[in-house]
Protein backbone atom coordinates (compact mmCIF):
# COMPACT_ATOMS: atom_id res chain seq x y z
CA UNK A 1 0.00 0.00 0.00
CA UNK A 2 1.30 3.48 -0.46
CA UNK A 3 0.03 6.47 1.79
CA UNK A 4 0.23 9.20 -1.18
CA UNK A 5 0.48 9.13 -4.74
CA UNK A 6 0.95 12.73 -6.87
CA UNK A 7 -1.02 12.37 -10.70
CA UNK A 8 0.34 14.21 -13.72
CA UNK A 9 -1.12 13.54 -16.53
CA UNK A 10 -1.47 15.21 -20.20
CA UNK A 11 2.06 17.22 -19.97
CA UNK A 12 2.81 16.81 -23.55
CA UNK A 13 5.78 17.95 -23.50
CA UNK A 14 5.61 21.28 -22.07
CA UNK A 15 8.42 21.16 -19.48
CA UNK A 16 8.46 24.74 -17.77
CA UNK A 17 4.94 23.33 -16.28
CA UNK A 18 6.18 20.41 -15.21
CA UNK A 19 8.92 21.64 -13.17
CA UNK A 20 6.10 23.80 -12.01
CA UNK A 21 4.05 20.76 -10.44
CA UNK A 22 7.55 18.44 -9.86
CA UNK A 23 8.63 21.48 -7.49
CA UNK A 24 5.55 21.31 -5.72
CA UNK A 25 6.71 20.08 -2.06
CA UNK A 26 3.11 17.57 -1.89
CA UNK A 27 4.67 15.86 -5.01
CA UNK A 28 8.09 15.44 -3.94
CA UNK A 29 7.04 13.81 -0.72
CA UNK A 30 5.01 11.68 -2.27
CA UNK A 31 5.62 7.73 -2.34
CA UNK A 32 4.61 7.71 -6.39
CA UNK A 33 4.15 9.47 -9.01
CA UNK A 34 1.83 8.06 -11.46
CA UNK A 35 1.97 9.38 -15.36
CA UNK A 36 -1.34 8.82 -16.91
CA UNK A 37 -0.17 9.29 -20.80
CA UNK A 38 0.46 11.68 -22.92
CA UNK A 39 3.87 12.64 -21.91
CA UNK A 40 5.73 14.12 -24.52
CA UNK A 41 3.62 15.01 -27.66
CA UNK A 42 4.47 18.86 -27.79
CA UNK A 43 7.24 20.94 -27.96
CA UNK A 44 9.85 19.54 -25.65
CA UNK A 45 9.43 15.87 -25.68
CA UNK A 46 12.82 14.77 -25.58
CA UNK A 47 13.86 16.80 -22.51
CA UNK A 48 9.87 15.91 -20.69
CA UNK A 49 10.64 12.26 -20.86
CA UNK A 50 14.59 13.01 -19.36
CA UNK A 51 12.62 14.89 -16.73
CA UNK A 52 10.28 12.16 -16.37
CA UNK A 53 12.86 9.51 -16.58
CA UNK A 54 14.82 10.95 -13.02
CA UNK A 55 12.02 10.34 -11.30
CA UNK A 56 13.20 6.50 -10.74
CA UNK A 57 11.04 4.35 -9.09
CA UNK A 58 8.67 6.29 -7.83
CA UNK A 59 7.63 6.98 -11.77
CA UNK A 60 4.66 4.58 -12.47
CA UNK A 61 3.85 5.46 -16.54
CA UNK A 62 0.66 4.79 -18.28
CA UNK A 63 -0.26 5.00 -22.05
CA UNK A 64 -1.36 7.38 -23.53
CA UNK A 65 -3.16 7.42 -27.12
CA UNK A 66 -0.57 10.09 -27.93
CA UNK A 67 2.50 8.40 -26.45
CA UNK A 68 0.98 5.13 -29.04
CA UNK A 69 1.01 7.77 -32.17
CA UNK A 70 4.23 8.66 -31.38
CA UNK A 71 5.48 5.48 -31.88
CA UNK A 72 4.07 4.69 -34.84
CA UNK A 73 5.13 7.77 -36.39
CA UNK A 74 8.53 7.59 -35.11
CA UNK A 75 9.08 4.44 -36.94
CA UNK A 76 7.83 5.84 -40.14
CA UNK A 77 4.01 5.05 -39.68
CA UNK A 78 1.14 7.21 -40.14
CA UNK A 79 -1.77 7.69 -37.61
CA UNK A 80 -5.17 10.11 -37.29
CA UNK A 81 -3.96 12.49 -34.94
CA UNK A 82 -5.12 15.92 -35.74
CA UNK A 83 -1.72 17.87 -34.31
CA UNK A 84 0.79 18.70 -36.45
CA UNK A 85 3.45 18.92 -33.61
CA UNK A 86 2.90 14.88 -33.49
CA UNK A 87 5.39 14.08 -36.28
CA UNK A 88 7.74 16.57 -35.49
CA UNK A 89 7.86 15.60 -31.75
CA UNK A 90 8.22 11.74 -32.83
CA UNK A 91 11.37 13.15 -34.73
CA UNK A 92 12.93 14.34 -31.99
CA UNK A 93 12.95 11.52 -29.95
CA UNK A 94 15.55 9.17 -29.36
CA UNK A 95 15.57 5.71 -29.47
CA UNK A 96 15.79 4.41 -26.01
CA UNK A 97 12.68 7.02 -25.60
CA UNK A 98 10.64 5.14 -28.56
CA UNK A 99 11.52 1.98 -27.25
CA UNK A 100 10.47 3.67 -23.53
CA UNK A 101 6.96 4.64 -24.64
CA UNK A 102 5.96 1.65 -27.10
CA UNK A 103 6.86 -0.73 -23.47
CA UNK A 104 3.93 1.40 -21.27
CA UNK A 105 0.62 -0.61 -20.11
CA UNK A 106 -2.77 0.72 -20.53
CA UNK A 107 -3.64 0.84 -17.24
CA UNK A 108 -1.94 0.75 -13.88
CA UNK A 109 -3.54 -0.70 -10.39
CA UNK A 110 -2.21 0.28 -6.98
CA UNK A 111 -3.91 0.34 -3.42
CA UNK A 112 -3.41 3.55 -2.03
CA UNK A 113 -3.92 4.66 1.84
CA UNK A 114 -8.02 5.45 2.59
CA UNK A 115 -9.10 4.81 -0.94
CA UNK A 116 -8.25 1.10 -1.50
CA UNK A 117 -7.78 -0.46 -5.13
CA UNK A 118 -7.20 2.41 -7.79
CA UNK A 119 -7.05 1.63 -10.98
CA UNK A 120 -4.96 4.74 -13.37
CA UNK A 121 -5.47 4.74 -17.40
CA UNK A 122 -5.18 7.63 -19.61
CA UNK A 123 -8.94 7.54 -21.24
CA UNK A 124 -10.61 4.43 -19.80
CA UNK A 125 -9.60 1.45 -18.29
CA UNK A 126 -10.00 -0.75 -22.15
CA UNK A 127 -9.19 1.85 -24.96
CA UNK A 128 -6.41 4.74 -24.29
CA UNK A 129 -8.40 7.09 -26.90
CA UNK A 130 -12.11 6.96 -25.91
CA UNK A 131 -14.05 9.85 -24.11
CA UNK A 132 -15.95 9.57 -21.17
CA UNK A 133 -16.86 13.10 -19.33
CA UNK A 134 -17.97 14.70 -15.82
CA UNK A 135 -21.28 15.19 -17.61
CA UNK A 136 -21.71 11.72 -19.14
CA UNK A 137 -24.37 9.49 -18.27
CA UNK A 138 -24.63 6.75 -15.75
CA UNK A 139 -24.96 4.42 -18.83
CA UNK A 140 -21.63 5.64 -20.85
CA UNK A 141 -19.73 4.99 -17.75
CA UNK A 142 -20.89 1.61 -17.14
CA UNK A 143 -20.29 0.82 -20.07
CA UNK A 144 -16.67 2.33 -20.33
CA UNK A 145 -16.15 0.63 -17.05
CA UNK A 146 -17.10 -2.64 -18.10
CA UNK A 147 -15.63 -5.54 -15.91
CA UNK A 148 -13.79 -2.97 -13.42
CA UNK A 149 -13.62 -4.06 -9.79
CA UNK A 150 -11.54 -0.61 -8.23
CA UNK A 151 -13.37 1.41 -6.19
CA UNK A 152 -11.35 4.48 -7.95
CA UNK A 153 -10.71 5.59 -11.57
CA UNK A 154 -8.18 7.86 -12.66
CA UNK A 155 -8.24 8.44 -16.01
CA UNK A 156 -6.94 12.23 -17.78
CA UNK A 157 -7.49 12.45 -21.81
CA UNK A 158 -9.67 15.00 -21.62
CA UNK A 159 -7.54 17.96 -19.87
CA UNK A 160 -10.45 19.31 -17.67
CA UNK A 161 -10.31 18.23 -13.73
CA UNK A 162 -13.50 16.12 -12.27
CA UNK A 163 -14.47 14.28 -9.64
CA UNK A 164 -17.82 12.24 -9.43
CA UNK A 165 -19.65 9.02 -8.72
CA UNK A 166 -20.70 6.68 -11.46
CA UNK A 167 -22.73 4.11 -9.48
CA UNK A 168 -20.05 3.72 -6.45
CA UNK A 169 -17.02 3.87 -8.59
CA UNK A 170 -14.91 6.98 -7.46
CA UNK A 171 -14.25 8.75 -11.34
CA UNK A 172 -10.78 11.57 -10.94
CA UNK A 173 -9.66 13.19 -14.00
CA UNK A 174 -6.93 15.17 -12.95
CA UNK A 175 -6.61 17.59 -15.59
CA UNK A 176 -3.53 18.42 -17.97
CA UNK A 177 -0.49 19.70 -16.63
CA UNK A 178 0.77 20.77 -20.03
CA UNK A 179 -2.26 21.69 -22.31
CA UNK A 180 -5.26 22.56 -19.84
CA UNK A 181 -8.51 23.11 -20.86
CA UNK A 182 -10.78 25.55 -18.38
CA UNK A 183 -7.93 27.59 -16.89
CA UNK A 184 -4.55 28.49 -16.80
CA UNK A 185 -1.97 26.50 -14.92
CA UNK A 186 -0.67 23.28 -14.84
CA UNK A 187 -3.51 20.77 -13.10
CA UNK A 188 -2.64 17.50 -11.66
CA UNK A 189 -4.23 15.46 -8.22
CA UNK A 190 -3.32 13.80 -4.98
CA UNK A 191 -4.51 11.18 -3.57
CA UNK A 192 -4.37 9.32 -0.11
CA UNK A 193 -6.12 9.43 2.41
CA UNK A 194 -8.57 11.79 0.06
CA UNK A 195 -8.56 12.77 -3.49
CA UNK A 196 -7.31 16.43 -3.79
CA UNK A 197 -7.67 18.10 -7.36
CA UNK A 198 -4.49 20.67 -7.59
CA UNK A 199 -3.58 23.56 -9.80
CA UNK A 200 0.03 24.92 -9.60
CA UNK A 201 0.35 28.63 -10.98
CA UNK A 202 3.72 29.18 -13.36
CA UNK A 203 4.86 32.26 -14.92
CA UNK A 204 3.11 31.29 -18.90
CA UNK A 205 4.93 34.04 -20.42
CA UNK A 206 8.50 33.03 -19.22
CA UNK A 207 7.23 29.57 -19.97
CA UNK A 208 6.30 30.22 -23.78
CA UNK A 209 10.01 31.87 -23.85
CA UNK A 210 11.39 28.68 -22.93
CA UNK A 211 9.05 27.21 -25.58
CA UNK A 212 9.83 29.54 -28.46
CA UNK A 213 13.72 27.71 -28.06
CA UNK A 214 12.32 24.22 -29.29
CA UNK A 215 12.84 24.50 -32.82
CA UNK A 216 9.08 23.87 -34.05
CA UNK A 217 8.27 26.33 -36.39
CA UNK A 218 4.57 27.36 -35.79
CA UNK A 219 5.55 27.27 -31.77
CA UNK A 220 4.45 30.61 -31.05
CA UNK A 221 0.75 29.84 -32.26
CA UNK A 222 0.73 26.62 -30.42
CA UNK A 223 1.86 28.28 -27.07
CA UNK A 224 -0.50 31.00 -27.69
CA UNK A 225 -3.24 28.49 -27.84
CA UNK A 226 -2.20 25.53 -25.57
CA UNK A 227 -0.11 28.00 -22.85
CA UNK A 228 -1.28 31.79 -22.93
CA UNK A 229 -4.99 31.35 -23.47
CA UNK A 230 -6.40 27.99 -23.29
CA UNK A 231 -9.50 26.56 -24.70
CA UNK A 232 -12.40 26.92 -21.81
CA UNK A 233 -13.96 23.92 -20.44
CA UNK A 234 -17.59 24.87 -22.51
CA UNK A 235 -15.60 24.77 -25.85
CA UNK A 236 -14.18 21.50 -25.21
CA UNK A 237 -16.85 20.21 -24.13
CA UNK A 238 -18.66 21.18 -27.38
CA UNK A 239 -15.68 19.37 -29.15
CA UNK A 240 -15.37 16.00 -27.07
CA UNK A 241 -19.60 15.90 -26.39
CA UNK A 242 -20.20 13.97 -29.87
CA UNK A 243 -16.63 11.35 -29.12
CA UNK A 244 -18.45 10.81 -25.73
CA UNK A 245 -21.95 8.97 -27.13
CA UNK A 246 -19.82 5.82 -28.65
CA UNK A 247 -21.05 2.50 -27.68
CA UNK A 248 -17.54 0.71 -28.18
CA UNK A 249 -13.89 1.51 -28.04
CA UNK A 250 -12.31 2.82 -30.89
Amino acid sequence: MVSSVAVLSDIHGVLPALDAVLAEPDVAAADVVVLCGDHAAGPLPRQTLDRLGALGERAVWVRGNADRELVTLAGGGTTRIPDPIAPWAAAQLRPDQVELLAGLPLTVTLDVDGLGEVLFCHATPRDDEEVALVDSPLSRWAEVLGGVTAETVVCGHTHMPFVRLADRTRIVNPGSVGMPYGTTGAHWALLGPGVQLRRTPYDTGKACEELAASGYADIEEWADYFVRDPASDAEALRVFSPRARGTSAT
